[in-house]
């Protein structure tokens, strides 16, 4: 799998191209600024772009602008955006596409090797992954007419989980309960909220994780 990394400060930047690589990506090349990112993304074969939201010359948000821009032009591409704040404007932008293959996760989460590499690769497959932290500040500020205030504690709790990018097997086991009683959950959300049952499922997961960050 092609990786390009996008990160200004140069020991993360050195320690997530050796960290990926020990996993067996490869990494094809390592910028720290916005439109180096842009330059490769425009010349060479990539599978996903792990982005900084934040880099030169303002260090506000070019990191998501380029990431942005690079979905505009290939719909679908893949983007896992590192952040070091909860800033949930910026993972509205970045599924406001619908189409999925997006991550947002919080730099400290990089720490966490496993969740970090796993993260990689459910974007990279086409899926949506959301910091935990991220998800209990989407959870906060739902709007009170929120499709999201149809589900009860325990789907809430489901799509939260959902969000963070893990499979139904994982939900049940994080829930302590069976892998059937999370599927009839995922049922009775996806209907909650409207999705389609001919849609696939992987799609109306996506589906059902912009609506949590609409609420």
């Amino acid at each position: 799998m092609r990786v390009v990394i996008a990160e200004d400060l140069a020991l993360l930047r050195d320690g997530l191209t050796r960290l990926l690589e020990a996993y067996d990506f490869e990494v094809v090349a390592a910028v720290d600024d916005a439109e180096k990112l842009a330059e490769v993304l425009r010349t060479a074969e990539v599978d996903i772009a792990v982005v900084d939201v934040r880099m030169p010359p303002t260090f506000t948000d070019e990191g998501l602008r380029a990431a942005i821009a690079a979905r505009a032009e290939r719909p679908g591409f893949p983007v896992l955006v590192l952040s070091q704040y909860v800033e949930q404007l910026y993972a509205r932008e970045l599924l406001g596409s619908g189409d999925g293959a997006v991550g947002y996760l919080l730099k400290d989460r990089v720490a966490d090797v496993v969740t970090f590499v796993d993260a990689v690769r459910t974007v990279a497959g086409g899926g949506t992954v959301l910091d935990p932290e991220v998800v209990s500040t989407l959870i906060a500020r739902a709007q009170p007419d929120s499709p999201i205030t149809r589900l009860t504690d325990r789907e809430r709790e489901v799509l939260g989980l959902m969000a963070e990018g893990r499979s139904n097997a994982a939900i049940a086991a994080a829930l302590f309960v069976t892998e059937k009683a999370i599927s009839k959950h995922t049922s009775n959300i996806f209907m909650k909220l409207d999705l389609d049952a001919d849609d696939d499922s992987n799609n109306r997961r996506v589906l059902a994780v912009i609506a949590y960050l609409q609420g």
